[in-house]
């Protein structure tokens, strides 16, 4: 027996009569007559009184009307369950490196659990090199790294081209300069980070200098930026950072603008080519459109 069958028989029993339940169900009558005899021939009873005006159940179709009753309630119920324990049981996982959580990624987070709230979301720190064999593997979903990448089973989308600024130490001669170049950084010692795994941010800040034909007279590598800019403020050198650590108020630090020309450090947004998943869609729709507000402020 079919649970269009048992919505034929409530449509009867409860209107009382099969030209209104036939109406009801945008049904002609001979067929609903039909259906309803099949469910008597399926039961072996009858389940409505022949003869009566109106209509009426007899002590079987009582019986069989609760459990019709309550087997459709629930199947009502089925669909929009299934799809909320769907969408309960769907996640994505994002990975990123530090620095661009100084941006507008975490507007972008807040945004996604806003559109989606029932779909988890994780976030896992990680270089960009790392990024890449967990985008493969499967392990995250979405990933947010600096580094430019050829891999053909990945799209990735550059998001802004993010000025580098340099991280100065406060009371610093160059803090007061009315122009500061790469010509004149590179008198200091310049604090890179991370220093491993390579390739990563590091070598950015290094390729800013060498694309303006200079290098720096002292490097020295730090594992992360919040120690890059603790020893900035005990005055062991400068680093370069993208401009959105400016929002970080390092005690000792203070921020300079660069003048030059094609010094910055890319925030590029990469997925699975092959993921058509609506969940991965949706976010990095989200991403595409807050990055682009924030870059055009």
């Amino acid at each position: 027996m079919e649970l269009r069958q048992l919505r034929y028989f409530v449509a009867v029993a409860e209107e009382r009569n099969f030209t209104r339940a036939a109406e009801r169900l945008n049904m002609t009558q001979p067929p609903l007559s039909r259906q309803i005899q099949q469910i008597e021939d399926s039961v072996g009873l009858a389940l409505f009184e022949r003869g009566a005006r109106p209509l009426k159940l007899t002590e079987a179709g009582r019986v069989f009307y609760a459990q019709a009753k309550r087997l459709l309630e629930e199947s009502d119920e089925l669909l929009p369950l299934t799809r909320r324990l769907a969408q309960l049981a769907e996640r994505i996982v994002i990975g990123f490196v530090p620095s661009t959580l100084y941006g507008p990624l975490p507007e972008v987070i807040r945004a996604f659990r806003e559109a989606a709230p029932l779909i988890q979301i994780s976030m896992i720190e990680m270089f960009t090199i790392e990024q890449l064999s967990a985008l493969k593997g499967g392990r995250i979903d979405v990933g947010f790294g600096r580094l430019r990448f050829d891999e053909s089973q990945l799209a990735r989308e550059v998001l802004v081209e993010e000025p580098l600024i340099a991280a100065l130490p406060a009371g610093h001669a160059l803090a007061d300069a009315a122009k500061l170049t790469l010509d004149a950084l590179s008198k200091e010692t310049l604090i890179i980070y991370p220093s491993t795994p390579r390739p990563s941010y590091a070598d950015q800040q290094l390729s800013a200098f060498r694309d303006h034909a200079v290098e720096p007279a002292a490097v020295h590598e730090v594992r992360e930026l919040q120690t890059a800019l603790g020893l900035v403020a005990a005055q062991v050198g400068v680093c370069l950072v993208p401009e959105s650590v400016r929002g970080l108020r390092a005690r000792g630090v203070t921020y300079r603008s660069i003048d030059e020309t094609n010094v910055s450090s890319p925030i590029i947004m990469s997925r699975r080519l092959q993921d058509q998943s609506s969940t991965t869609d949706l976010f990095c729709s989200i991403a595409r459109d807050l990055f682009r507000k924030a870059s055009s402020v």
